[in-house]
């Protein structure tokens, strides 16, 4: 194929195209802003259907992503570095949950603060949320690494970060592109509760990310993208990280330099490669763009003192709360066990207080959307999260607050129909209404749920911001006056309740239905108030 004179950006715009993604979710920021508006522009990203729409801050473009990565499909999200903290609880969450389609986060530093109020380096939560991060040193390797990182993404089953610097980002060069892969066919979750962060399965999803650890360092350890080049003179070796490599390939080829390097552009650490060049070399300088974030840890890297012990070897618990028996077995002390807990002892699940009006909700929603198959109902930090549990089955996501909405759009911009999510009225004020008006500006076809019991309900039954303006506020942001419908989630009202919830499912566009009831617990509260008053 044509080579092409591509800015770092537009590299890894053309590579996400070429990899097959079928929808690219971003906030402007410089350095990352080329990124979407070269896929906006492109004729293939048209020809192809992309989803190729700005989205209303970070959060609700890393969280659509997420959505969209729900269905199968291969997706990208991009922002600048100080994005990242906007977008970092879904972020963080979605290591814990991992992809179903492939996922890559592409993140755009800024050294030196060209268009920014911080240096802040993106690698730090890379390595906080223990996924897999590339970083390319070059246009070409901006472009291969898409696909690298779709691979990688698709093979564990977890997010990729793509750091790109100012430098690189907006520096042009030749790139040669390969055959455009397909775009994947929607394909949902075979775990219906990959998604659903109870502590219950997030304790199972967390373990499941730290037992994939070593797999990733060993890909570090043989990835193309991470070389050891030998040396005559080994009085000093060099570690340069991404961009940073070409400073020094300058340097040393100017000068007539031959000292051993070793090329990190993959993460996490390769710790053979790093352990070979700092044995072979008297001394090893680190160049990085950024803060000294592979230095800090090389300080202390490869750890040969055996006196260092803790989590990391094994003597106490990677995961869970620490306690003085786990303390007193690391000091060598034996520890009594006591008996077992009796079997006739059986743990008491969570669920909705009796006479809640999420009961009579979500059976309702549940006989609406019987015909349509599971799969298609995102939820979001409420009470109304624990229909996941039995009896109902009703959710199949509960990411961080607001995301229901937000990955219902992406579900649907994926080609899910009907897309449901279901949120409080408090989480809606919260984080809900940004990705509402997505959903609006963009038309995606999706219903919102909201269970207005008119309190905080899960926190203790704080005052809900919500309370006597959710139809307004829907209405401001753009939903038709006719889409915006109220229900009553009571059992005399099942069968009207149903009838309504069906009409805004088969409907093609955003609609909203507000399933009005006071919080059972607020009312109960509110009469022995009132009775004590008389």
């Amino acid at each position: 194929m044509k080579n092409l004179m591509l800015l770092g950006d537009e590299a890894v715009a053309k590579a996400g195209m070429d990899a097959g993604i079928s929808g690219i979710y971003a906030y402007p920021g410089t350095p990352s802003t080329e990124i979407m508006e070269y896929v906006q522009t492109s004729g293939q990203a048209s020809d192809g259907g992309i989803f190729c729409q700005w989205s209303a801050n970070e959060k609700t473009a890393m969280e659509a992503a997420l959505g969209m990565s729900f269905t199968g499909k291969r997706a990208m999200v991009c922002m600048k570095h100080v994005g990242l903290n906007v977008a970092a609880d879904p972020f963080m969450n979605s290591a814990v949950t991992g992809i179903n389609g492939g996922l890559i986060l592409v993140v755009a530093d800024d050294p030196s603060m060209h268009s920014s109020q911080n240096e802040q380096d993106s690698r730090y939560y890379g390595k906080f949320a223990m996924i897999p991060v590339i970083e390319p040193s070059n246009q070409q390797e901006a472009y291969d690494m898409v696909f690298h990182g779709f691979e990688l993404s698709e093979k564990y089953r977890l997010p990729v970060m793509l750091r790109l610097t100012t430098r690189l980002s907006h520096s042009r060069s030749s790139v040669k592109p390969e055959n455009a892969l397909s775009q994947k066919e929607l394909s949902l979750p075979e775990d219906p509760r990959q998604f659903v962060l109870l502590p219950a399965i997030a304790r199972k999803r967390y373990k499941y990310l730290l037992s994939v650890q070593d797999a990733l360092e060993k890909e570090s350890e043989d990835s193309p993208y991470n070389t050891i080049t030998e040396g005559t003179d080994k009085s000093v070796g060099f570690i340069a990280c991404g961009l940073a490599y070409n400073y020094l390939m300058e340097v040393m080829v100017r000068e007539g330099l031959d000292h051993p390097v070793l090329k990190v552009t993959q993460y996490p650490l390769p710790g053979i490669l790093i352990g070979k060049i700092t044995g072979d070399c008297d001394s090893v300088i680190v160049l990085e763009e950024g803060y000294p974030f592979l230095e800090e840890m090389l300080r202390g890297f490869p750890v040969t003192d055996k006196r260092i012990r803790g989590r990391l070897d094994g003597t106490l618990p990677r995961d869970g709360e620490l306690n003085p028996d786990h303390v007193a077995k690391a000091i060598g002390i034996t520890v009594k066990e006591g008996p077992a807990v009796p079997a006739v002892i059986k743990n008491r699940p969570p669920s909705f207080c009796a006479g809640c009006g999420h009961i009579d909700m979500f059976n309702a929603l549940l006989e609406a959307i019987d015909d349509f198959g599971p799969g298609r109902v995102f939820s979001d930090i409420g009470c109304y999260t624990l229909g996941a549990l039995e009896p109902f089955n009703a959710i199949n996501s509960c990411v961080d607050m607001g995301a229901s909405v937000t990955m219902a759009k992406g579900a649907a911009d994926a080609g899910l129909h009907p897309s449901v999510c279901v949120i409080g009225d408090s989480t809606f004020t919260h984080s809900g209404m940004t990705g509402l008006l997505d959903a609006v500006n963009d038309k995606s076809s999706i219903t919102v749920l909201i269970g207005d019991n008119s309190t905080t309900g899960m926190t203790g039954g704080q005052k809900s911001s919500a309370t006597g303006r959710i139809e307004s506020i829907c209405a401001g942001i753009g939903v038709l006056p006719e889409r915006i419908r109220v229900i009553e989630p009571l059992r005399k009202n099942h069968s009207r309740n149903v009838e309504i919830i069906k009409e805004e499912l088969e409907y093609k566009g955003v609609s909203v239905v507000i399933a009005r009831r006071e919080c059972i617990q607020v009312a109960t509260k509110s009469r022995k108030q009132e009775k004590k008053h008389k």
